[in-house]
């Protein structure tokens, strides 16, 4: 199971929120390049950055950070937050970006996500962020009707490369990820799945890793916080 560690970007500055509020986050580093660094020398394979001012605005606000990771760092990276269109995908790609996440776009115009999986092959990851279960989008600013999923469903067979599902009630709390959720969300379609949201220790990594359809796991807080190192939780991911 792959570990993504979360780099969070809030101003230029690599941040943690607690259950999605924007108002209620924590400023880890003034860095992000360095903290990417940090991963990497920890042994991460892969990196997960979210643009947060982009997904409440609807377009990237984080340009000049994510550049400096990127420039900073030689391993994949999952990019999303705020890109809603083709071009800002592309954008993302030609900045290599390895794979962008689409989440708020995804609700409003799943189409798009299929057509962005057929011209991207294996670039397309699709972000649900539920609260009960429910989707939210806008930066999880507005919560929609719609169950999570159900809305996962709609890319079945559509060439997305994963699907990242966020309780966004565990996010940020260190109470510990919904495994539950998670694991009715991978049973449900045929799609890889990412955990995220609230993991809190290393038995919780050992008992996603148990279902062979979630992909991987997020890691924030936890690690920003030192609940566990990264290499400690690589080595219960293997």
């Amino acid at each position: 199971m792959m570990l993504y560690p979360a780099i969070d970007l809030k101003g230029g500055q690599c941040v943690r929120l607690l259950r999605g509020d924007m108002d209620k986050a924590t400023v880890f580093s003034g860095d992000p390049a360095a903290q990417a660094r940090a991963f990497v020398a920890a042994g991460a394979k892969w990196l997960h950055i979210v643009d947060l001012d982009g997904a409440v605005a609807g377009s990237s606000a984080n340009q000049e950070a994510i550049r400096r990771i990127r420039g900073a760092v030689d391993i994949p990276i999952q990019a999303g937050g705020g890109i809603r269109s083709i071009e800002a995908i592309k954008l993302r790609l030609d900045m290599r970006i390895d794979r962008v996440v689409l989440g708020t776009v995804a609700w409003r115009h799943p189409d798009l996500v299929k057509e962005a999986s057929r011209r991207f092959p294996g670039a397309i990851v699709v972000g649900i962020d539920a609260r009960d279960a429910k989707v939210a989008v806008e930066g999880w600013t507005r919560q929609s009707n719609m169950d999570a999923i159900e809305l996962a469903l709609k890319f079945e067979d559509s060439g997305v490369a994963a699907i990242i599902y966020t309780d966004i009630d565990r996010d940020g709390t260190m109470q510990g990820v919904n495994v539950d959720a998670t694991i009715r969300m991978a049973n449900a379609v045929n799609i890889p799945v990412i955990a995220s949201g609230g993991i809190a220790s290393l038995d919780e990594i050992r008992a996603l890793k148990k279902n062979r359809k979630i992909d991987g796991a997020i890691l924030g807080r936890a690690l920003y916080e030192g609940r566990f190192n990264l290499r400690d939780a690589l080595q219960a991911a293997a």
